[in-house]
């Protein structure tokens, strides 16, 4: 029988007038407990009164516990803020991780107060018993709903990082570790890009050993142990993400030896047969880019000669050989042409491993490949002046405002990306080959030493994606005063150069589904 709001008071007063022994009068707590059956007005009184006599009645604490969920529940938005914002209290001892479990659920709430009444809540029991509290959250991750699962992970994402250090102890963060790998034995890619922010927040993972750990997570997601197949835009995509994820962990400690290998044994010879997760991503030169990233980390390579030879033959691929000839009349028509972002990775990568086989170019390959190859570096070399020539002169003089344009940002890119290309081609050139040049990828920050090419200092802002451009290379090549000698389409530099973002590091596009193993139904409803 539902408790009337006089009811609940004198029931109320008698146990705020006690001043020995609450627990003989259980009968006025279960009356206050009843008070759940009510209207609107006796339901608002008994989420307060509740929580406020909970610890004097031991016996009475899952019937107690079960009136305040069933308050959680109720059709009165009001009222299930009130129920909520009372459970921290009900979170002591054995109970708190249940209340945690509890307050996890309540995430997928679509009411934006209540949401954040249940984030302050889940908050106030961390700061009690963070361990106790994980378990909550863990327990829901792993056998929840979707959107509570989803729901929750955002929540560590987001909230542990602003937790004290006296609330992140070693202890926590060894069970946060643990627990995270049980659940990346089946996430999704978004999932897993989250997980592992997580786990690159904590503190115990800021030491080489820490950061070994999360490689040696990423490397098992990835699959590295099976060869790659280059249609399954499922399998691309996990290696894609996986890549993504490990390369800030990678340093001089923590070697990138197992993805470089990876990339150079089934993933170059299968460059033109990948097939895109998106579809505005250049799919190759992305995989080129990220093997770039990655090959100044990559340690002791047991076949390196082999993956040495795979990078050079690919290499190759993009640096074409001048024409038969080249002031005939018909060379027009056959022009080679010239792919700088392709050739600026794959020249890069070469440059970092080829210094861990410095001999490769003069005792590897045959002296007939290697004359190919200058051919193909000269003639390679030549346009690039031309080219470098013509950007400097497009933007001399301009600053500020000017060089945020959309095409002078392609033009400043381009210069960048055809100055590495220069760089690494004269250590090439040397007798015998160097490998003692730095340069700073073209997609990457500027560094403040670094000058502008064009005699400025450029802005670190200029760090847009570069996409693959195709440019045909003058076969009339250069006089002092050839500047038209190149002509990009339609009087411009290629409108492709800049159209892709590759700064989306992690994360799928669209509703593609889970491409990281579909995990299958969990429980539904209520699970208290």
């Amino acid at each position: 029988m539902a408790a009337t709001v006089e009811e609940l008071y004198r029931n109320y007063g008698i146990l705020a007038d006690e001043k020995e022994d609450l627990s003989k009068h259980k009968d006025a707590y279960q009356v206050i407990l009843d008070g759940v059956k009510g209207g609107p007005k006796e339901k608002r009184l008994a989420a307060q009164f509740i929580p406020k006599f909970f610890s004097s009645f031991p016996e009475l604490a899952d019937a107690a516990i079960n009136a305040q969920l069933d308050l959680c529940e109720d059709e009165d938005v009001s009222i299930r803020r009130q129920a909520i914002k009372e459970l921290p209290r009900f979170a002591s001892g054995e109970n708190l991780p249940r209340v945690a479990d509890i307050l996890t659920q309540l995430l997928q709430t679509d009411d934006s107060a209540e949401f954040n009444q249940v984030n302050t809540a889940l908050i106030s029991i961390f700061k009690i018993d963070a361990k106790g509290t994980m378990g909550g959250l863990f327990s829901q991750i792993l056998q929840g709903e979707d959107i509570v699962r989803e729901r929750a992970i955002k929540f560590l994402c987001t909230k542990l990082k602003m937790m004290p250090d006296d609330t992140m102890t070693k202890e926590v963060e060894d069970y946060i570790f643990i627990e995270t790998k049980k659940v990346l034995e089946d996430v999704t890619g978004e999932e897993f890009v989250l997980l592992m922010r997580i786990l690159s927040g904590l503190k115990s993972m800021q030491t080489v050993s820490g950061r070994q750990q999360l490689v040696e997570l990423v490397v098992e997601q990835a699959f590295l142990e099976q060869a790659l197949n280059p249609a399954d835009t499922d399998s691309v995509d996990r290696l894609l993400q996986c890549t993504r994820q490990a390369l800030p962990l990678f340093s001089k400690n923590v070697h990138s030896t197992r993805f470089v290998t990876y990339f150079c044994e089934f993933v170059l010879p299968n460059l033109s047969l990948l097939t895109s997760p998106v579809a505005e991503l250049d799919i190759q030169l992305e995989v080129l880019k990220l093997l770039a990233e990655m090959s100044p980390y990559c340690g002791d390579m047991d076949k390196l000669e082999v993956n040495l030879n795979m990078l050079f033959e690919k290499l190759l691929e993009f640096m074409p050989l001048p024409p038969e000839d080249e002031n005939g009349e018909n060379a027009a028509n056959e022009e080679p042409k010239l792919q700088f972002s392709y050739v600026e990775c794959l020249l890069f990568s070469f440059h970092q491993l080829g210094k861990k086989l410095p001999d490769f170019l003069i005792d590897k390959i045959s002296a007939e490949k290697l004359k190919d190859f200058k051919i193909r570096l000269q003639y390679f070399a030549r346009g690039l002046q031309v080219y470098i020539r013509q950007l400097r002169v497009a933007l001399q003089g301009k600053t500020g405002d000017a060089l945020k344009t959309e095409e002078n940002k392609i033009k400043v890119v381009a210069l960048k990306i055809t100055n590495n290309i220069n760089v690494l081609i004269k250590d090439l050139f040397h007798n015998p080959p160097s490998y003692k040049s730095t340069v700073t990828l073209s997609w990457k920050p500027v560094q403040k030493t670094e000058a502008a090419a064009i005699g400025q200092k450029r802005q670190s802002g200029e760090d847009i994606g570069a996409e693959a451009t195709t440019k045909k290379l003058p076969t009339n090549l250069p006089r002092r005063d050839a500047r038209q000698i190149y002509n990009p389409p339609s009087g411009k530099y290629s409108a492709t150069i800049g159209n892709f973002s590759y700064e989306q590091r992690g994360g799928f596009r669209g509703g593609r589904g889970r491409g990281f193993g579909g995990r299958g139904n969990r429980s539904r409803g209520r699970i208290y």
